[in-house]
């Protein structure tokens, strides 16, 4: 399997949501990310990260290997910024006591560590959905239809392809240090990755002004036009519409309801 089906972009390109109109998938993501974050309990951002994953996994089949992967990195913020609050914030009865300098996990820092936790979770899941079933080229043609401005656009295309372009060269530079048998023990693995860091910023940088020249010799005018295909907010349809607006309505009572329920 080559470097890009292994990679975010290889899955936007090739998943079961794919066709799906670009607008309808935007507006479920935002929607549904801003009601995870405004909830007062850690019960609607779980349904919402349960439900989101359901679809990213069995309606978009993208590898559920590759899905936890990709989540893990938020998950560890999110439970760093857990354990921190349910300790150093917070008051009330302590629920646990760790013994040393005092410290104490509370009742009060416990569930506001845990909501936390539940909307960093519920609202990347949210933005894993739009950024794992639809290609970068068709989120930059529709920021550029509810006009973002042009130099922000320009800004974030480059910084895209460049993330592309470094991991490309870091996998090239790795792969012949590993036949070089460059990370056979510990201190050559100390000395390669060294240089690999350090020949990976010169390359990129030469990479970067390959781009340059190339897109200077194509009448670059200092504009960089988005082709992506991405329907229209008119193609929705009625029924998907009624069922996105019914989806967000159950979400929004169920934030209601639950507004005041806690683990403890």
């Amino acid at each position: 399997m080559s470097i890009f089906e292994t990679t975010l972009d290889g899955y936007a390109h090739s998943n079961g949501l794919r066709n799906v109109n670009t607008y309808y998938k935007v507006l479920f993501a935002i929607l549904t990310m801003l009601v995870s974050l405004v909830s007062q309990s850690p019960i609607v951002p779980i349904v919402i990260f349960g439900t989101v994953t359901a679809l990213i996994i069995f309606k978009a089949k993208i590898s559920a290997k590759f899905y936890l992967k990709f989540m893990a990195v938020p998950f560890i913020f999110a439970l760093i910024n857990f354990i921190f609050m349910a300790i150093f914030f917070g008051v009330g009865a302590p629920i646990l006591k760790l013994g040393i300098f005092n410290l104490a996990v509370t009742v009060d820092g416990f569930n506001l560590g845990f909501l936390l936790l539940a909307r960093i979770m519920g609202g990347f899941s949210c933005l894993a959905f739009l950024a794992l079933t639809t290609p970068m080229t068709e989120l930059f043609a529709v920021f550029e239809d509810i006009k973002i401005p042009q130099i922000v656009i320009e800004i974030a295309m480059l910084m895209y392809r460049y993330i592309f372009l470094f991991l490309d060269e870091a996998t090239t530079m790795y792969h012949s240090q590993e036949t070089k048998l460059g990370y056979s023990s510990f201190k050559k693995s100390y000395k390669s990755l060294g240089m690999l860091a350090s020949n990976l910023f010169i390359k990129t940088w030469m990479k970067g002004e390959q781009v340059y020249i190339a897109m200077e010799s194509r009448c670059y005018d200092g504009s960089i036009r988005t082709m992506g295909e991405t329907g229209s907010i008119r193609n929705i349809g009625a029924r998907n519409l009624i069922l996105l607006v019914l989806f967000e309505v159950v979400l929004s009572i169920g934030t209601i309801l639950t507004g005041s329920l806690s683990i403890f």
